[in-house]
């Protein structure tokens, strides 16, 4: 006998190789075992400035990133500050100054789940309330600040 509620099966991720949950009738899939209060998805923003040390140091704005990891932070709590501040609104910046390609909505990178951000990106989405703003976040792809938005 199952512990699952009714339309929902465990299946094996093809890309991960790890356990998932899969609703027959709705196809909502998530890593989380159904009925957990935790959301299984968040969607988020980010504004991303990578640094000489990224694991790929470049973007879409530069092709070969030289800015070591304290100028990048020091540009992203720039930008922290004229959020803050009303200057810009996050969208703003994201489209104008991201070095991810998501810059083109907006910094939008839509819904996903657990396992599919870097840890540190995941647990700082997954922690933060709908429409509350990260302090920076440092991941190997650089540093963030990252949007909760659903």
């Amino acid at each position: 006998m199952s512990d699952l509620p009714a339309g929902w099966e465990k299946r094996i991720s093809n890309t991960h190789g790890k356990e998932y949950y899969y609703n027959t009738k709705t196809q909502e899939s998530r890593w989380e075992m159904p009925g957990d209060t935790a959301p299984s998805t968040v969607r988020a923003s980010h504004l991303l400035v990578k640094h000489r040390d990224s694991r790929r140091p470049s973007s879409w704005r530069e092709n070969k990133i030289t800015r070591s990891k304290e100028e990048a932070l020091q540009i992203l709590n720039g930008y922290l500050e004229d959020i803050r501040s009303g200057r810009s609104t996050f969208g703003e910046l994201a489209s104008q100054f991201s070095d991810c390609s998501s810059a083109k909505r907006n910094g939008d990178l839509g819904h996903f789940g657990r396992g599919q951000m870097q840890k540190p990106f995941e647990e700082a989405s997954f922690g933060l309330s709908i429409n509350e703003m990260s302090g920076p976040i440092s991941t190997d792809s650089g540093v963030h600040i990252i949007l909760r938005t659903e």
